[in-house]
């Protein structure tokens, strides 16, 4: 027969259920904001502190254990101001009322990005306008944000060509676009070091390869010497793209996850 302690105990398990889940939740959304910024790194470094105490506790290193202790317990006041900038984006977003968003666009403003994105790129290629765009997916790219300008503008194929245009104040450095939104211009990406990248490429591919390497973003690439047209994904380059190709890309990347894969099996027929 049910009863009311039965209720109650049902009632506390799925109490503890809710709690679980939402804690799981703001755990995930603040790795999701964290990631592919510095405090990545960060976060590392303080799990091997914790595995080094717990290791030392266990193991009765005394000293070791001392040390490793004083570090957590005097580490929370280093952790907030090291962490300043992703708790500031974090209190923000929670202002905002982003923090709990799913982070999704809709699939036809994800079309529209697209076309502007294609369009301007043909546009500077056929005229060796040199360009760099970099598409933000999962990994955050808001540590190479604050390196530039912000614009936070409707992204269209006319406001990226403008901004490359030569001889601006934005054309130099990297436009990052999120979803429909040019979030930021003239913006600096991190350089690969890959000794296999071919020394006839300049800087715009190295920080298009660099940026790829440490996130999962898509960066197109224009030459201003060939006028040819590149893609960087996952550490990879990807050269003379032709504007279908190019669309064809973004939206397997892009649009859906189901094709995500299909089109980055080129090594053997486009990566020159």
């Amino acid at each position: 027969m049910f009863s009311w302690a039965h209720f109650n105990i049902l009632l506390n398990y799925l109490t503890d259920i809710i709690d679980i889940l939402l804690v799981t939740y703001v755990v995930y959304k603040v790795i999701m904001i964290i990631r592919g910024t510095k405090a990545v790194q960060l976060a590392k470094g303080i799990l091997v502190i914790v595995a080094v105490w717990f290791l030392s506790s266990f193991f009765g290193l005394r000293t070791l254990e001392w040390i490793t202790n004083k570090a957590i317990t005097y580490g929370l006041l280093a952790v907030i101001i090291i962490f300043q900038p992703e708790l500031r984006r974090a209190l923000e977003q929670l202002g905002r009322g982003r923090f709990f968003s799913r982070g999704v666009l809709v699939e036809e403003q994800h079309k529209d990005a697209i076309e502007a994105i294609v369009k301007a790129s043909s546009y500077m290629a056929k005229r060796r306008i040199g360009a760099l765009m970099s598409i933000e997916r999962n990994t955050g790219l808001n540590d190479y944000i604050e390196t530039g300008i912000p614009l936070n503008a409707h992204l269209t194929s006319q406001l990226l060509i403008n901004v490359f245009i030569p001889n601006t104040p934005l054309h130099d450095g990297a436009v990052i676009i999120r979803g429909s939104e040019v979030v930021a211009a003239a913006c600096y990406l991190p350089l690969s070091e890959s000794p296999f990248i071919s020394k006839e490429l300049g800087t715009r591919h190295r920080a298009a390869m660099g940026v790829s390497e440490v996130t999962d973003s898509v960066t197109v690439v224009v030459s201003e010497e060939t006028g040819g047209i590149s893609v960087t994904k996952n550490g990879e380059l990807f050269r003379d793209i032709s504007e279908e190709r190019l669309r064809e890309l973004l939206q397997s990347e892009l649009l859906t996850d189901a094709n995500s894969s299909s089109l980055w099996n080129w090594r053997g027929k486009h990566n020159g």
